[in-house]
């Protein structure tokens, strides 16, 4: 019977659910606030078991078999994507810097600790170009190896070895970077829409390479650092110079760094530039089924060897790109050098003279000699007089130039992993390097109830002393696991004069924590830690609840000596949301400061939800501002900034300044004053939903210790010898 539902051709699934046509909430609401930053890498998204511990795994690992296969490997040439001169070298290099080198210090995000590079945006930037092929090739090892060695750890081996298997004495690796499984959310790679837009969409002027936009590293969209052809794609090494400089101290180099990185990473390996650029497929992620993963098919002769396209550029760097040695600075400064356009098009440096038998011999046939090449950015290590004098240094003194290198790569591949003592592995360093913010071990053997009671008997609020902990702890950040309150060097420079810590109520603080440490022959961090601790126990019990909170004993203080001061200006917080405090206006909304700020710490939405209410309360506000201090019980951990703001016999009102007026309904009278971050909690559905969770009459003991489960959770952020 015909009933008139013909469904014939129609879509059986519904759209929206599980692809891209569908219309998202920030699509509908862009001005919403997007919470994803805190709800990523869900444990959904992993296919281990809550009880994988990668580093367990890592004991089983037969390192030298792994290193074994890893050098076989270089030199074992398949048919489907060839090596250059039989070796993949260069390749596995560029795979390795190009995952370690998207690290920025400004926020510590980016890098290789993570495995992200298999994901998108990473796997189909343009720089990334022919890289799938690079991880292809090492799917053989990773299978083998299984669940022994992550991605993260594997790509960054690959060119560690790569180094080592041409003649580097490499400095060291360690093992320690478990995989995400999911592409990462919480990275801000710029506001373009298109891939390599012109730099000056991230500058406030291209000419001044320092006004980039901060956190960005990179010059544009999709580079992992500076473009090779020069600003702009305009070749002019002074100016390509000032971005190499800014870029890479972005990245934590200084300028020695960077000449030795530079020069290094073109000793061994070639560019591609072979054909054009324009018939190449598109990039993986928007690549065919069919293709697997891969992206760029390469439609011209055979596609690969010496028809491969990647940055457009084609060369080697050196006469013999398989091998170490000090050929970069040799051909450099040995040739005038002339801009010519390579097959695909780009620009490149090519000299000007140059004998037969000093030229790279064709990737294929030994028998052809081809011109070798130098990019913008090289060029810069010429024409800079800085970067020159630093480049001559090295070419007459090779042993050293491979020395710094060697420490320079280590530090590149190793800055996002952490202190040392998140290393793993018998070729880990013992040396303690100035920029692994080293930290001495504290003593653990005291009695931690003496020394609260000590505490106990100064006249410090509850409120002084957790800011202050607060303040020393909330430095973390899980990117690139630095700062934190292990080593306290709240009490040193920098940290010790920045606005968000309230020097003035800082020292106050510390001139009475010293003598107690100093008493009981215990670390002023620990007694910081402490100290906050108190606080909130002290808080806990004016609520009604005498709970402890734990503490693990064992911090050290860290000296000036021990602190590279400058490298912790990247540190300093702009904002804090749990203290409500920004030290300006921003042109992002203090809620989003706020999001980020608990993504750095590790903290989950309703953690962060938690810990807002909970020092609302306590009345920590910076400067003592009483804005978001809902309750006429300041200093107990009740759940009062929960239930006023959900309270209906209220209405909020925008005041002055950015502040927002609670009022009685009823009589109008002022009760409390706000600001956007505390009110975000009532007027975002999600963080709303974790509000009256904690509003309800019978959650009144949850909230105390979930609370002082999280403080602990940041407090210890940083106590990697807990592990």
């Amino acid at each position: 019977m015909d009933t008139g539902n013909n469904n014939n051709g129609k879509c059986p699934v519904m759209h929206g659910g599980n692809t891209s046509t569908g219309t998202s909430n920030k699509d509908w609401w862009p001005n919403s606030l997007n919470l994803d930053i805190l709800h990523q890498h869900d444990s959904k998204t992993n296919p281990f078991d809550e009880d994988f511990n990668y580093r367990e795994e890592l004991k089983t690992l037969d390192v030298e078999a792994l290193k074994k296969d890893m050098h076989a490997l270089m030199t074992d040439s398949q048919e489907w994507w060839p090596a250059d001169w039989g070796h993949y070298g260069g390749l596995m290099v560029r795979m390795a810097w190009h995952a370690a080198g998207t690290y920025r210090i400004s926020d510590g995000r980016g890098g290789g600790n993570t495995g992200n590079q298999r994901f998108a945006p990473l796997n189909s930037w343009p720089d990334n170009v022919s890289l799938d092929k690079a991880r292809r090739l090492l799917w053989p090892l990773k299978k083998k190896y299984g669940n022994k060695i992550s991605w993260a750890d594997l790509i960054i081996l690959a060119g560690t070895i790569a180094y080592e298997n041409v003649g580097l004495k490499t400095f060291g690796f360690s093992f320690g970077r478990p995989d995400i499984w999911h592409p990462e959310k919480d990275v801000y790679w710029g506001a373009e829409k298109e891939w390599l837009a012109p730099s000056d969409e991230r500058y406030k002027n291209v000419e001044e390479a320092s006004t980039m936009e901060n956190p960005l590293a990179a010059v544009q969209m999709g580079l992992i650092y500076v473009n090779p052809e020069g600003v702009n794609g305009k070749p002019d090494p002074m100016k390509t110079a000032a971005q190499v400089r800014e870029t890479f101290a972005r990245m934590a180099m200084d300028d020695e760094e960077t000449v030795a990185l530079t020069a290094g990473g073109h000793t061994i390996g070639k560019s591609h530039g072979n054909g054009d650029a324009t018939v190449l497929g598109p990039e993986p992620e928007a690549a065919a089924v069919e293709d697997q993963g891969f992206g760029w098919t390469n439609p011209q002769q055979t596609g690969k060897g010496r028809f491969t396209v990647s940055s457009g550029l084609e060369g080697a760097w050196t006469s013999e790109p398989t091998k170490w040695d000090n050929g970069f600075f040799e051909m450099l400064f040995n040739h005038e050098w002339e801009l010519k356009k390579s097959p695909a098009g780009a620009w490149q440096w090519e000299p000007v003279d140059i004998k037969e038998e000093d030229k790279p011999v064709d990737v294929e046939d030994p028998s052809i000699r081809q011109n070798p090449i130098m990019t913008d950015a090289d060029m810069a290590m010429k024409v800079d007089p800085i970067y020159r004098e630093i480049s001559l240094k090295f070419k007459n003194d090779p042993a050293y130039f491979s020395e710094t290198f060697a420490r320079a790569w280590f530090k590149l591949t190793h800055r996002d992993v952490g202190p040392k003592a998140r290393y793993f592995g018998p070729d880990a360093p013992q040396e303690d390097l100035i920029w692994q913010d080293p930290v001495p071990k504290g003593t653990t053997d005291y009695d931690i109830e003496a020394v609260k009671s000590a505490i106990a008997s100064t006249d410090l609020s509850i409120a002084e002393m957790v800011a202050t902990a607060w303040d020393s702890a909330r430095t973390f950040r899980g990117s690139d696991f630095r700062g934190g309150a292990n080593g306290a060097r709240i009490r040193l420079a920098p940290q010790k004069d920045w606005e968000g810590n309230e020097p003035a109520r800082l020292q106050r603080v510390l001139r009475i924590l010293a003598p107690i440490a100093q008493q009981f022959g215990i670390s002023i961090a620990d007694t910081i830690v402490l100290a906050g601790n108190l606080g909130v126990e002290q808080a806990a019990k004016a609520a009604g609840f005498a709970l402890a909170v734990p503490f693990s004993p064992g911090r050290g203080d860290a000296t000036d000596e021990m602190t590279d001061a400058d490298s912790f200006a990247a540190l300093e917080p702009l904002a804090d949301g749990f203290r409500n405090w920004a030290k300006e206006k921003y042109i992002v909304s203090p809620e989003e400061m706020l999001l980020d700020q608990a993504q750095l710490l590790g903290l989950t939405a309703p953690e962060m939800t938690i810990l807002v209410g909970g020092m609302r309360v306590m009345s920590t506000n910076h400067s003592g501002t009483k804005h978001g201090v809902f309750t006429d019980n300041e200093g107990a951990l009740t759940t009062d900034f929960f239930v006023n703001l959900t309270d209906m016999g209220n209405v909020w009102k925008p005041a002055a300044n950015d502040v927002y007026e609670i009022r009685d309904r009823k009589t109008g009278t002022l009760k409390w004053t706000a600001t956007r971050t505390d009110l975000v909690f009532g007027s975002n559905s999600v963080l709303r939903s974790y509000v009256e969770v904690y509003a309800q009459d019978d959650n009144k003991e949850k909230f105390v210790r979930d609370f002082i489960k999280t403080w602990t959770k940041v407090m210890n952020a940083d106590r990697f010898d807990l592990d």
